[in-house]
């Protein structure tokens, strides 16, 4: 009887740790971190004791919360790769369950600070991680330095949508999903004429650069990763 009292409160327990981490993934995406754990604990519907209880700190929850939102974030991301087409459609349409995740990461590289440089290079390892999946399934080219382009892509794609959240803060998660799917409904067209075919009519810049770092001139700098650089195919 005693073991399984035991195990019914650990089952209660670990259920009582994800509602408190799901409550507070939405109360640090509405409101930012500095969120009480007394709020975190009304929408989690528990203690803000138990909170202490489970994690301790609001450093130890909000680790949780960003494991689980990469958790997230990638599967969002590598549910795309079976039918990319419509999945953009899809994005185009409604915010859908991204929002939370969406604003949560903008939250948390706009926080500043170690723990935002920490998560941004989360971030570039989850990016990196999608790109190969992309490159697997013939979805995407391969790159002569994937770890920059992941970097490059990380910073482009957040820093977009930043500059577009610092702008008009006040709305809920779902709310900017929704007005950057309404924008992006005007950039479509572009997004996908850019990363299908380019913007240069002619490859003289790559070919430039390609020779350049791999024969600078005498008291050059060099880029830092031009040794990752392959000749061209």
């Amino acid at each position: 009887m005693r073991i399984a009292a035991s195990s019914e409160r650990s089952m209660a327990d670990l259920t009582a740790r994800a509602r408190i981490r799901d409550a507070a993934i939405a109360c640090f995406a509405e409101a930012g971190f500095d969120t009480p754990f007394r709020t975190i604990a009304a929408r989690a519907d528990v203690s803000p004791g138990l909170i202490t209880h489970h994690f301790g700190s609001k450093a130890a929850l909000r680790a949780e919360c960003d494991a689980e939102v990469f958790r997230r974030y990638h599967a969002l991301k590598s549910d795309t790769l079976d039918d990319p087409s419509a999945n953009l459609l899809e994005r185009l349409a409604r915010p859908g369950d991204a929002a939370l995740v969406t604003v949560y990461m903008l939250r948390a590289l706009h926080a500043g600070g170690t723990a935002a440089r920490d998560f941004f290079e989360s971030l570039v390892e989850h990016v990196r991680q999608v790109t190969a999946e992309s490159v697997a399934a013939g979805l995407v080219r391969p790159s002569r330095d994937e770890d920059a382009r992941a970097r490059y892509l990380t910073a482009h794609s957040m820093g977009a949508m930043l500059v577009q959240y610092l702008l008009d803060p006040g709305r809920s998660p779902d709310d900017f999903v929704a007005s950057v799917l309404t924008q992006e409904r005007g950039q479509a067209l572009p997004i996908l004429e850019l990363y299908t075919e380019g913007l240069f009519t002619n490859r003289r810049m790559l070919d430039e650069y390609l020779m350049y770092v791999g024969d600078p001139p005498v008291g050059a700098v060099v880029p830092a990763d031009a040794g990752a650089t392959a000749p061209t195919a």
